[in-house]
Protein backbone atom coordinates (compact mmCIF):
# COMPACT_ATOMS: atom_id res chain seq x y z
CA UNK A 1 0.00 0.00 0.00
CA UNK A 2 2.12 2.97 -1.21
CA UNK A 3 1.39 6.15 0.75
CA UNK A 4 3.58 9.10 -0.10
CA UNK A 5 5.34 10.55 2.96
CA UNK A 6 3.78 13.97 2.34
CA UNK A 7 0.22 12.58 2.39
CA UNK A 8 -1.87 13.04 5.56
CA UNK A 9 -3.90 9.91 6.23
CA UNK A 10 -6.05 9.65 9.34
CA UNK A 11 -5.29 6.48 11.35
CA UNK A 12 -9.00 5.63 11.29
CA UNK A 13 -9.11 5.49 7.48
CA UNK A 14 -9.41 1.97 6.02
CA UNK A 15 -7.20 1.67 2.95
CA UNK A 16 -6.91 -1.64 1.12
CA UNK A 17 -3.65 -3.18 0.03
CA UNK A 18 -2.86 -2.05 -3.49
CA UNK A 19 -4.34 1.42 -3.12
CA UNK A 20 -1.97 4.28 -3.98
CA UNK A 21 -2.07 7.59 -2.10
CA UNK A 22 0.04 10.24 -3.81
CA UNK A 23 1.82 13.39 -2.61
CA UNK A 24 -0.04 15.89 -0.44
CA UNK A 25 -3.32 13.98 -0.40
CA UNK A 26 -5.48 14.40 2.72
CA UNK A 27 -7.58 11.40 3.78
CA UNK A 28 -9.87 11.85 6.77
CA UNK A 29 -11.45 9.39 9.20
CA UNK A 30 -14.45 7.28 8.16
CA UNK A 31 -12.89 6.84 4.73
CA UNK A 32 -12.75 3.41 3.08
CA UNK A 33 -10.69 3.00 -0.11
CA UNK A 34 -10.64 -0.19 -2.16
CA UNK A 35 -7.74 -2.00 -3.76
CA UNK A 36 -6.27 -0.56 -6.93
CA UNK A 37 -7.66 2.93 -6.36
CA UNK A 38 -5.09 5.63 -7.08
CA UNK A 39 -4.97 9.26 -5.95
CA UNK A 40 -2.32 11.13 -7.91
CA UNK A 41 -1.74 14.15 -5.66
CA UNK A 42 -3.50 16.94 -3.71
CA UNK A 43 -6.74 14.94 -3.43
CA UNK A 44 -8.98 15.74 -0.44
CA UNK A 45 -11.28 12.96 0.81
CA UNK A 46 -13.67 13.45 3.74
CA UNK A 47 -15.90 10.79 5.29
CA UNK A 48 -18.11 9.06 5.86
CA UNK A 49 -17.33 7.66 2.40
CA UNK A 50 -16.74 4.28 0.78
CA UNK A 51 -14.74 4.13 -2.44
CA UNK A 52 -14.51 0.90 -4.40
CA UNK A 53 -11.75 -0.67 -6.48
CA UNK A 54 -9.58 0.68 -9.30
CA UNK A 55 -10.79 4.27 -9.22
CA UNK A 56 -8.49 7.10 -10.30
CA UNK A 57 -8.58 10.54 -8.67
CA UNK A 58 -6.67 13.32 -10.39
CA UNK A 59 -5.12 16.33 -8.64
CA UNK A 60 -7.24 18.79 -6.68
CA UNK A 61 -10.44 16.74 -6.67
CA UNK A 62 -12.47 17.21 -3.47
CA UNK A 63 -14.71 14.32 -2.51
CA UNK A 64 -17.23 13.65 0.26
CA UNK A 65 -17.20 17.14 1.78
CA UNK A 66 -20.17 18.82 3.48
CA UNK A 67 -22.94 19.97 1.13
CA UNK A 68 -23.64 23.59 0.23
CA UNK A 69 -27.29 23.21 1.27
CA UNK A 70 -27.98 25.85 3.92
CA UNK A 71 -30.32 23.42 5.70
CA UNK A 72 -27.43 21.07 6.41
CA UNK A 73 -26.50 21.21 10.09
CA UNK A 74 -23.77 18.61 10.41
CA UNK A 75 -25.87 15.44 10.43
CA UNK A 76 -23.97 12.24 9.62
CA UNK A 77 -24.52 11.66 5.92
CA UNK A 78 -22.33 9.80 3.47
CA UNK A 79 -20.95 9.31 -0.02
CA UNK A 80 -20.57 6.03 -1.91
CA UNK A 81 -18.47 5.55 -5.01
CA UNK A 82 -18.27 2.30 -6.98
CA UNK A 83 -15.44 0.87 -9.09
CA UNK A 84 -13.29 2.01 -12.02
CA UNK A 85 -14.40 5.63 -12.02
CA UNK A 86 -12.14 8.40 -13.33
CA UNK A 87 -12.44 11.60 -11.32
CA UNK A 88 -10.57 14.38 -13.09
CA UNK A 89 -9.01 17.64 -11.87
CA UNK A 90 -11.00 19.97 -9.59
CA UNK A 91 -14.10 17.76 -9.45
CA UNK A 92 -16.25 18.39 -6.35
CA UNK A 93 -18.54 15.72 -4.87
CA UNK A 94 -20.65 16.54 -1.80
CA UNK A 95 -22.20 14.09 0.62
CA UNK A 96 -25.95 13.74 1.24
CA UNK A 97 -28.41 15.59 3.43
CA UNK A 98 -31.29 14.65 5.68
CA UNK A 99 -33.76 15.93 3.09
CA UNK A 100 -32.42 13.60 0.42
CA UNK A 101 -31.83 10.29 2.16
CA UNK A 102 -28.39 11.14 3.64
CA UNK A 103 -26.54 9.74 0.62
CA UNK A 104 -24.75 10.85 -2.53
CA UNK A 105 -23.91 7.87 -4.74
CA UNK A 106 -21.81 7.32 -7.84
CA UNK A 107 -21.87 3.97 -9.58
CA UNK A 108 -19.09 2.37 -11.61
CA UNK A 109 -17.21 3.02 -14.85
CA UNK A 110 -18.02 6.74 -15.00
CA UNK A 111 -15.87 9.58 -16.31
CA UNK A 112 -16.20 12.91 -14.51
CA UNK A 113 -14.14 15.44 -16.44
CA UNK A 114 -12.45 18.51 -15.00
CA UNK A 115 -14.49 20.92 -12.86
CA UNK A 116 -17.61 18.74 -12.70
CA UNK A 117 -19.76 19.41 -9.63
CA UNK A 118 -21.89 16.67 -8.05
CA UNK A 119 -24.12 18.20 -5.38
CA UNK A 120 -25.72 16.59 -2.33
CA UNK A 121 -28.03 13.60 -2.72
CA UNK A 122 -27.20 13.09 -6.39
CA UNK A 123 -27.43 9.50 -7.66
CA UNK A 124 -25.28 8.79 -10.69
CA UNK A 125 -25.56 5.41 -12.40
CA UNK A 126 -22.95 3.46 -14.36
CA UNK A 127 -21.04 4.21 -17.59
CA UNK A 128 -21.91 7.92 -17.61
CA UNK A 129 -19.78 10.75 -19.01
CA UNK A 130 -19.98 14.19 -17.39
CA UNK A 131 -18.03 16.61 -19.57
CA UNK A 132 -15.97 19.56 -18.35
CA UNK A 133 -17.80 21.93 -16.03
CA UNK A 134 -21.09 20.01 -15.93
CA UNK A 135 -23.00 20.98 -12.76
CA UNK A 136 -25.56 18.74 -11.07
CA UNK A 137 -27.87 20.41 -8.55
CA UNK A 138 -29.00 18.59 -5.43
CA UNK A 139 -31.15 15.46 -5.70
CA UNK A 140 -30.46 14.97 -9.42
CA UNK A 141 -30.74 11.37 -10.69
CA UNK A 142 -28.77 10.30 -13.76
CA UNK A 143 -29.40 6.83 -15.14
CA UNK A 144 -26.86 4.51 -16.81
CA UNK A 145 -24.97 5.47 -19.99
CA UNK A 146 -26.05 9.13 -19.98
CA UNK A 147 -23.74 11.79 -21.45
CA UNK A 148 -23.83 15.36 -20.11
CA UNK A 149 -22.24 18.00 -22.33
CA UNK A 150 -19.69 20.56 -21.20
CA UNK A 151 -20.82 23.41 -18.94
CA UNK A 152 -24.38 22.08 -18.74
CA UNK A 153 -26.36 22.83 -15.58
CA UNK A 154 -29.08 20.57 -14.20
CA UNK A 155 -31.69 22.00 -11.83
CA UNK A 156 -32.34 20.31 -8.50
CA UNK A 157 -34.54 17.19 -8.56
CA UNK A 158 -34.22 16.66 -12.34
CA UNK A 159 -33.82 13.17 -13.76
CA UNK A 160 -31.84 12.14 -16.82
CA UNK A 161 -32.93 8.89 -18.42
CA UNK A 162 -30.65 6.08 -19.54
CA UNK A 163 -28.68 6.48 -22.79
CA UNK A 164 -29.67 10.17 -23.04
CA UNK A 165 -27.27 12.76 -24.40
CA UNK A 166 -27.40 16.45 -23.44
CA UNK A 167 -25.55 18.94 -25.61
CA UNK A 168 -23.02 21.37 -24.19
CA UNK A 169 -23.96 24.66 -22.52
CA UNK A 170 -27.53 23.45 -21.92
CA UNK A 171 -29.73 24.61 -19.04
CA UNK A 172 -31.91 21.72 -17.86
CA UNK A 173 -34.90 22.49 -15.63
CA UNK A 174 -37.04 19.41 -16.36
CA UNK A 175 -36.48 15.69 -16.81
CA UNK A 176 -34.57 14.39 -19.84
CA UNK A 177 -36.18 11.45 -21.61
CA UNK A 178 -34.21 8.20 -21.87
CA UNK A 179 -32.62 7.47 -25.27
CA UNK A 180 -32.99 11.13 -26.33
CA UNK A 181 -30.66 13.82 -27.61
CA UNK A 182 -31.47 17.19 -26.02
CA UNK A 183 -29.89 20.61 -26.57
CA UNK A 184 -30.87 24.03 -25.24
CA UNK A 185 -29.33 26.80 -27.37
CA UNK A 186 -32.20 29.12 -26.44
CA UNK A 187 -35.13 26.90 -25.52
CA UNK A 188 -34.74 23.32 -24.29
CA UNK A 189 -35.66 21.01 -27.13
CA UNK A 190 -35.43 17.28 -27.86
CA UNK A 191 -33.76 16.51 -31.18
CA UNK A 192 -34.97 12.92 -31.49
CA UNK A 193 -33.45 9.64 -30.39
CA UNK A 194 -29.79 9.31 -29.46
CA UNK A 195 -29.36 6.91 -32.39
CA UNK A 196 -25.59 7.24 -32.76
CA UNK A 197 -24.98 6.63 -29.06
CA UNK A 198 -27.30 3.62 -29.06
CA UNK A 199 -25.54 2.12 -32.10
CA UNK A 200 -22.18 2.50 -30.39
CA UNK A 201 -23.54 0.58 -27.39
CA UNK A 202 -24.70 -2.36 -29.48
CA UNK A 203 -28.39 -1.57 -30.00
CA UNK A 204 -29.63 -3.10 -33.26
CA UNK A 205 -31.47 -1.14 -35.95
CA UNK A 206 -34.59 -3.12 -35.03
CA UNK A 207 -34.31 -1.89 -31.43
CA UNK A 208 -33.63 1.74 -32.39
CA UNK A 209 -36.44 2.13 -34.94
CA UNK A 210 -39.31 1.90 -32.38
CA UNK A 211 -37.53 4.49 -30.20
CA UNK A 212 -37.27 6.87 -33.16
CA UNK A 213 -40.94 6.37 -33.99
CA UNK A 214 -41.91 7.05 -30.36
CA UNK A 215 -39.94 10.30 -30.38
CA UNK A 216 -41.59 11.40 -33.63
CA UNK A 217 -44.97 10.94 -31.98
CA UNK A 218 -43.86 12.75 -28.82
CA UNK A 219 -42.17 15.73 -30.45
CA UNK A 220 -43.36 16.21 -34.03
CA UNK A 221 -46.96 15.01 -34.24
CA UNK A 222 -48.63 18.01 -32.61
CA UNK A 223 -50.21 15.71 -30.03
CA UNK A 224 -50.20 16.46 -26.33
CA UNK A 225 -48.32 14.03 -24.09
CA UNK A 226 -51.35 11.88 -23.18
CA UNK A 227 -52.39 11.56 -26.81
CA UNK A 228 -48.84 10.75 -27.91
CA UNK A 229 -48.53 8.06 -25.24
CA UNK A 230 -51.80 6.47 -26.41
CA UNK A 231 -50.51 6.42 -30.00
CA UNK A 232 -47.18 4.93 -28.87
CA UNK A 233 -48.97 2.16 -27.00
CA UNK A 234 -51.17 1.47 -30.04
CA UNK A 235 -48.64 1.79 -32.86
CA UNK A 236 -45.13 1.14 -31.53
CA UNK A 237 -43.85 -2.33 -30.56
CA UNK A 238 -43.70 -2.73 -26.79
CA UNK A 239 -39.95 -3.30 -26.55
CA UNK A 240 -38.13 -2.99 -23.21
CA UNK A 241 -36.87 0.43 -24.30
CA UNK A 242 -40.38 1.68 -25.10
CA UNK A 243 -41.70 0.35 -21.80
CA UNK A 244 -38.91 2.19 -19.98
CA UNK A 245 -39.59 5.41 -21.91
CA UNK A 246 -43.31 5.32 -21.09
CA UNK A 247 -42.64 4.53 -17.43
CA UNK A 248 -40.17 7.43 -17.23
CA UNK A 249 -42.82 9.82 -18.59
CA UNK A 250 -45.50 8.49 -16.26
CA UNK A 251 -43.33 8.90 -13.16
CA UNK A 252 -41.92 12.34 -13.99
CA UNK A 253 -42.59 14.86 -11.22
CA UNK A 254 -41.09 17.99 -12.81
CA UNK A 255 -42.39 17.35 -16.32
CA UNK A 256 -39.98 16.56 -19.11
CA UNK A 257 -38.46 18.37 -22.06
CA UNK A 258 -40.11 17.77 -25.45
Amino acid sequence: MPIHPTAMVDPAARIADGADIGPYCIIGPDVEIGAGTRMFSHVFIEGPISIGRDNTFYPYSTVGVAPQDLKYSGERSETRIGDRNRIREFVTIHRGTEGGGMLTSIGSDNLLMAYVHVAHDVHLGDHCVLSNGATLGGHVVIEDWAVIGAFTGLHQFCRVGCHAMIGGYSVITQDILPFSTTVTPREAKVHGANATGLERRGFSAEAIEPIQKAFRLLTRSGLNTSQAMERIRAEVPNTPEIARLLDFIATSKRGFIK
